[in-house]
């Protein structure tokens, strides 16, 4: 495990406190919501500029407002189409990417199909970020020691990807297909880790820990309150959740931090990465090629 004086109550200040980053360009997926807010207002406060890519760019203009240093662009990672041509207009305003992080996404969503038939939550948390790394990749080799982040969840064990089934086809479960997702993001950081270390980009993986934002609104309060996070009245658990700059520290720490220069592919945790690694490099790999083939990309090595 790395040790850091971070922890699991660190800001985005905190973890940024001595750390600079003029010069740098960042791009932030939901960089206009939630954790993804906190994370374009740490990178800017620390003098980066900051690119933010969103399916509804006014929305996102107008969450920016008061953020100085940001780029707002048109992108739905659910289609493929739209990655192609957001990543054709960054690389050609853009020569280099500093830091990546990949943050978008959905949380128990009913089920959803889009572009040509992919469920919702493989399609946009990972098959999205997928084809966007591997289009950026000129840009992320070039900067020549680049970070790409993959924001996933805490890892249960007992998470799977459905090999047989990766769309569900045979039946939707919305929690199923969301750790799906999840445990995909974690291993796609671990592939991406392998391939990207003789160009000098670093792959991590992040668990942000419990945190209320925009993510739970296809949550009903009552199923909210079954599960413990908070009472009737909706009023969050004592202790369980982080606030947003404490939840996206994380994230921030793996971007930027530089005791990890030397590292690749570790899942973090409260500013630290965990001992050994939570997934098998076997189905990273998996993973990769099935991702290579649905996409029809793999640029990346």
């Amino acid at each position: 495990m790395t040790s850091t004086m971070f922890g699991a109550h660190s800001t985005t200040a905190d973890v940024l406190t001595g750390i600079h980053l003029t010069g740098r360009t960042a791009l932030v997926t939901g960089g206009y919501s939630g954790l993804g807010l906190a994370t374009t207002r740490a990178f800017t406060q620390a003098g980066a500029r900051v690119v933010v890519p969103a399916r509804r760019p006014d929305a996102a203009r107008r969450a920016l407002a008061d953020v100085a240093g940001v780029e707002v662009d048109q992108l739905d990672l659910a289609d493929l189409a739209s990655v192609h041509a957001f990543a054709e207009r960054f690389l050609r305003d853009h020569p280099a990417l500093d830091i990546l992080i990949a943050g978008a996404g959905v949380m128990a969503c009913p089920e959803t199909r889009v572009g040509p038939g992919w469920e919702a939550h493989f399609a946009i948390n990972h098959l999205g970020h997928y084809a966007l790394v591997n289009l950026l990749w000129p840009a992320l080799t070039t900067a020549g020691a680049a970070r790409v982040v993959s924001v996933a969840s805490g890892r249960d064990p007992a998470w799977r990807i459905r090999w047989d089934d990766v769309q569900f086809a045979r039946g939707y479960d919305k929690w199923e297909a969301y750790t799906q997702s999840k445990l995909a993001n974690i291993l796609f950081a671990r592939h991406l880790a392998m391939l990207g270390a003789t160009h000098g980009v670093r792959a991590f993986s992040v668990n942000p820990g419990w945190i209320l934002t925009p993510l739970q609104r296809h949550l009903a309060v009552e199923e909210m309150v079954a599960a413990g996070w908070m009472d009737a009245e909706g009023t969050p658990a004592p202790g369980l959740f982080k606030t947003v700059e404490q939840g996206a520290a994380t994230q921030v720490w793996a971007a930027t931090s530089p005791h990890l220069d030397a590292k690749g592919g570790a899942y973090c945790v409260d500013c630290r990465t965990t001992d050994g690694s939570p997934t098998d490099s076997g189905e990273a790999a998996r993973l990769w090629a099935l991702s290579a083939d649905l996409t029809g990309l793999d640029l990346v090595g």
